[in-house]
Order: structure tokens, then C-alpha cells, then sequence
């Protein structure tokens, strides 16, 4: 008896908050600061949407196929009076559910379908796919361009269930779809929100159209879109070191198409852009090395940003060293308070992250005065330049055996109750603390970059999971799941059948999953100096990354494009002509 009282209760509820107009005022308490605003006011005046008791509408409240259908009555009764095929009696709609009647109506005129064994499923929540799949169906909308062009507009357009492939590709074209808060980011499978089907049902109507944002409104594609990028290093390159050389270089790259440089500005403990950050920390504002004194007197990064404008070109510079520094560097000497070391008391890193020609030490990134530092560097190049993101790689990281320096172990015993770390550097609990400290740090670099200029995105090329969390702590995928990461590039530098199963999404469920919700390039190893590879090695490798859905790549690095490899260099141009046949624009959020 109770069970029925309360199921009538809930019924009635449902019944009053969907359709019935006691509460169908528009002066809602909880919408003040919604993005979907004026179109929920306008729906509720309209008498569209109703809701709830305390002027409350819950827009991120998830909406049923019941729910929906019996507000698509109201938006379209038009076309729910004009049906086009005969009723159904649905096994789960018994004839006094209190949308019977509209589940009917929305059934036959084809905005539903129904399940196997003639159900309905009224009480499930439904899919955004669904809810824009039913839209598009009732009112006959559909797609003029080609279906997989439209759907590029998405970064997830991987996981657009077929059954809505034309549907999705007609609403957006018609500008019903809206994205929020990332215009790219469909989330086809996640249950619609109130507040989002309010979005639809306004774009979808003539009389509410334009009262969302267009930045919420994604536009269908008319061509394809591909990150083509290059590193740019100061390591066996001197490309940055010379004015012209370096105009030279961004004009050939982009006549072969190329789109998007990653040059490096934090290198061998020194910018290698006039800072006055690394003035004032160690009285040098670029690298005085003998090696690097083409860039005196001069602005790469300016040069380079004013050349790769004028061509297409997005910049993203490289913040290669990270928390790194070559131990006898004037910025390690003179912050030695900043090391972190090992158990057994040692500072010092493998030198062959430096090619063996230095040693390096490593910042500890969990100390006040070393984030503040980093966070200083990438403020001043985002601020100072118009830069299109900023990039890190693995260097953003901790070496799995580092992090017993005295603060880290106080910081540890603060938070353990005076328990130590554990005296085995991969203890699973020891190695997850440290990947989170690092992650809030990059909480706050993130926030920082957003205050300042909003369009700059934040880009991780790491080594691929799970080596660079057990090797270097950096977690990405759950980073990118924070939704800390707006571009990754993993660096898969292998050769033949082993990139192909490395870059294959199917046999990496995280790489998977950051190909479809975020812009997922491959880090490609185009040659080092001394083990130049073959262009067709390459070409294999480029049409792996695409066949797998990726949305481009990156080459590491500039010199074994063409300058150092084992093809003469007309023969090497020519075929990464064959690779990057026209111009595209970058893929990105």
C-alpha cells in the first residue's frame, strides 16, 4: 500500500512539473547564472517547460523519453497532430500513465521509436544523441552535406552512435545542436540535462532561435581538419638561432603544409626568448651560451609568431625542461633549496635525458617557490605573445624515484598523520599522492593561463601510459579527464608493426579515450641526427594515425624533416608532399 502511494505521489509530481501550468512561472530561482537563460524564460512564457515547487527549474536535472515527449507536444503541435503511421500499444505505457497519450502522439508522428518487444522504455533517461536523433525525425530534417564531414565539427564524433549519424549531422547543420561549455565536444551518450533540451527546443523553434550563445552552437564542417605539427628544438638544430634561417624554415613548411610549430622557449636552464623572468632570477634574459648567441639581440619567438601568422600558422611554444635544469646551470646553483632527490640522498638524474653532456637535477614541483616560478614563465609568454597554447611534456613530471627532499617528506607526514613515505619509490599510494600534487599544480597553471587569455590551450605531449605515470608520475589520462588537458600529443616514436599496435586506440583504453574527448595527435619520430628514418616509414605511420581516427600529428623534430635525412632533399620534400597534399586548418577544441 505504501509502495502505491508513493509511486501515485512521484506520477503526480512528474505530471505537475512537465505539463501542468500551476507551476509554470518564468521567474526561476535557480537559473540567474545558466547559460541557457533567456531561452528557459522564453519556453516557460511560451508555456513549453514548466517548473518546479519553490520557482526552482533544476535545468541540470536529466529529462526522461517521457518527459521529453510530452514537451515536444507542446513545441511542435503541428506537427504531433499530422501523424504519418498508425498507434502502437507500448507493453510498458499502460492507458493511465500520465503521458500516454503524448508518447502516442509523439510516436506516430515519428519524432519516437520504440524498443524490441514493442516497449517504450518511458522512465529512461535519454541520451543527448537520442533527443537530438527524435528531433531531427519528427521534423523531417535532413542532412545536405556529407554526414562524416558534418560530424567532424566534433571532437568525440567517434562515439555518434550510427543511428544518429544523419540525424546529428542534420540538426547541427540547422543549428539546432548546442555544445556545452565546449562548443566541440558533443557528448552524444551522456543524458540530455534540462537545461540542454530548453537549447534544443529554442534553436529548433523560429520564434526562440538566436537566444543562445553562438559560442555554444557548433557549425557543421566544409573541410577537414588535422594537426600537422612540427617540434622545433634548439638540440642538433640551429633553425632558431638565425633571423633568416628561421623565416626560411617556417615558408617551407608551410608551402608543404604544414600547420602548427612547436618551438621550444625553456631549454638547458635558459629561455630562449628575451625574459624577464630569467633576468631577474639568474640576470640572463635568454640563453648566453656561445652556442645559442644567434639569439641575442633578437626575439625568436616574436619572429617566429609574426612569420607563422602571416602563413596560417598556430604557434604553441614548448616549455621543453619543465621542472628540469642541467645541474651546473645558474638557475640550479643558485636555487639549490629548490632540488628534490632520491632516497638515497642523491640529486642527480640520468644524464642521458641531456645527451649525456650534463647532469641534471630536478626542481621539486610540490614546493611554493618553484611553482611560482614556472607559473611566472608561462604567464609572461602568455601575456607577452599571441600565442595559440602553451605545451608541456613528461618534464611537467617527477621521476618515480625522486620526491624524499625533506619538504616533500614533511609535506607527506603532514597528511599522514606523521606516518613517512614509504621507502619504496613506487609504492602505489606513495606514487598516486605525488601524481596528484602534481596535478593540482597544473590546476592552478590552467587557471592562471584561462584568467589571462581564455583561447589559449593548455597541450601535453607525454610518453604513453602507463610508462609515463609509473616512470614520471604524469597521470594524463586522468588529468585530461579533470579537464586539465585541451590538447595531447603522445610521443609513440617506434618503428613498423610496433607504432601501429602502440597507436592503436582498440589495445589502449585511455588512448582511446582521449582520442574521442579531447584533440589526440601522435607524436611521430621523424629521425634523431645520428638515425635519420626513411620517408615511406613515415607515410605508413601518418596513414596509421589517420585510419585510427586521430585528429593529426606532430614530427619530432624540424632538422630530420628533410635537412638531416636518409633521402636527398628533393626526394624527402616530395614525399611529404604526398603526405599533406593541401592546406587544412588545425584541428582543436
Amino acid at each position: 500500500m505504501r509502495r502505491a502511494w508513493i509511486f501515485g505521489f512521484v506520477t503526480l509530481l512528474t505530471l505537475l512539473t512537465i505539463a501542468h501550468p500551476t507551476f509554470s512561472q518564468t521567474n526561476f530561482t535557480d537559473i540567474q547564472s545558466h547559460w541557457a537563460k533567456p531561452c528557459i524564460e522564453k519556453l516557460a512564457q511560451k508555456g513549453i517547460i514548466s517548473g518546479f515547487p519553490g520557482n526552482q527549474f533544476r535545468p541540470n536535472e536529466p529529462v526522461t523519453r517521457a518527459q521529453f515527449a510530452a514537451m515536444i507536444a507542446k513545441a511542435f503541435p503541428e506537427q504531433m497532430n499530422a501523424p504519418s503511421r498508425p498507434a502502437i500499444q507500448f507493453r510498458d505505457v499502460p492507458a493511465n500513465f500520465w503521458a500516454r497519450d503524448v508518447i502516442q502522439k509523439a510516436y506516430r508522428s515519428q519524432f519516437f521509436s520504440g524498443f524490441e518487444n514493442q516497449t517504450f522504455k518511458p522512465d529512461l533517461e535519454i541520451p543527448r544523441a537520442q533527443a537530438l536523433t527524435a528531433l531531427a525525425s519528427g521534423l523531417k530534417l535532413k542532412p545536405t552535406n556529407d554526414v562524416e564531414l558534418s560530424n567532424k565539427a566534433f571532437i568525440d564524433t567517434r562515439t555518434i552512435p550510427n543511428f544518429a549519424k544523419s540525424a546529428i549531422a542534420a540538426t547541427t547543420e540547422k543549428q539546432i545542436t548546442v555544445n556545452y561549455p565546449i562548443m566541440r565536444r558533443l557528448n552524444p551518450n551522456r543524458t540530455a540535462q534540462r537545461g540542454e533540451i530548453a537549447a534544443f527546443l529554442c534553436q529548433a523553434l523560429p520564434d526562440t532561435k538566436g537566444l543562445i550563445s553562438n559560442q555554444f552552437i557548433p557549425k557543421p564542417e566544409t573541410q577537414a581538419r588535422e594537426i600537422r605539427g612540427v617540434w622545433l628544438t634548439n638540440i642538433d638544430s640551429d633553425v632558431l638561432f638565425e633571423k633568416e634561417r628561421l623565416s626560411n624554415a617556417v615558408n617551407e613548411l608551410s608551402r608543404l603544409n604544414f600547420n602548427t610549430l612547436y618551438p621550444t622557449v625553456l631549454n638547458w636552464g635558459y629561455t630562449l626568448y628575451p625574459s624577464n623572468v630569467m633576468q631577474q632570477e639568474i640576470g640572463f634574459p635568454v640563453d648566453p651560451r656561445p652556442v645559442a648567441a644567434g639569439l641575442r639581440d633578437r626575439d625568436m619567438l616574436q619572429e617566429l609568431i609574426t612569420e607563422a601568422r602571416s602563413k596560417g600558422m598556430a604557434v604553441i611554444p614548448w616549455f621543453e625542461f619543465g621542472f628540469m635544469a642541467p645541474k651546473d646551470s645558474e638557475l640550479a646553483q643558485k636555487h639549490k633549496d629548490w632540488w628534490t632527490q632520491k632516497r638515497n640522498g642523491s640529486v642527480d638524474y640520468q644524464p642521458s635525458a641531456l645527451d649525456g653532456k650534463q647532469i641534471p637535477v630536478w626542481f621539486n614541483p610540490f614546493k611554493p617557490e618553484v611553482q611560482q616560478y614556472l607559473l611566472n614563465l608561462v604567464t609572461e609568454v602568455v601575456e607577452k605573445y599571441d600565442v595559440d597554447g602553451i605545451q608541456f611534456d613528461d618534464h611537467f613530471g617527477l621521476p618515480v624515484s625522486f620526491g624524499y627532499d625533506d619538504f616533500t617528506v614533511n609535506l607527506y607526514k603532514k597528511e599522514h598523520q606523521g606516518k613517512a613515505p614509504p621507502s619504496n619509490e613506487r609504492d602505489p599510494e606513495w606514487s598516486r599522492w605525488r601524481s596528484d600534487k602534481l596535478q593540482d599544480f597544473l590546476t592552478k597553471l590552467f587557471q592562471t593561463v584561462k584568467s589571462r587569455k581564455p583561447n589559449v590551450l593548455i597541450s601535453l605531449s607525454p610518453l604513453d601510459l602507463p610508462f609515463a605515470y609509473e616512470e614520471h608520475l604524469v597521470d594524463w589520462h586522468k588529468w585530461r579527464e579533470a579537464g586539465l588537458l585541451e590538447e595531447v600529443i603522445p610521443q609513440i616514436y617506434f618503428q613498423g608493426q610496433k607504432f601501429v599496435d602502440r597507436s592503436n586506440p582498440d589495445n589502449w583504453v585511455t588512448l582511446k579515450a582521449a582520442r574521442d574527448t579531447v584533440p589526440t595527435a601522435i607524436g611521430i619520430l621523424s629521425g634523431l641526427s645520428s638515425t635519420p628514418r626513411p620517408i615511406e616509414e613515415i607515410q605508413r605511420q601518418v596513414k596509421a594515425v589517420r585510419d585510427q581516427g586521430y585528429a593529426g600529428m606532430s614530427f619530432f623534430f624540424y632538422e630530420t624533416l628533410w635537412n638531416k635525412s636518409p633521402e636527398p632533399i628533393g626526394d624527402r620534400k616530395a614525399g611529404w608532399q604526398t603526405i599533406f597534399k593541401e592546406k587544412v586548418e588545425r584541428f582543436r577544441l
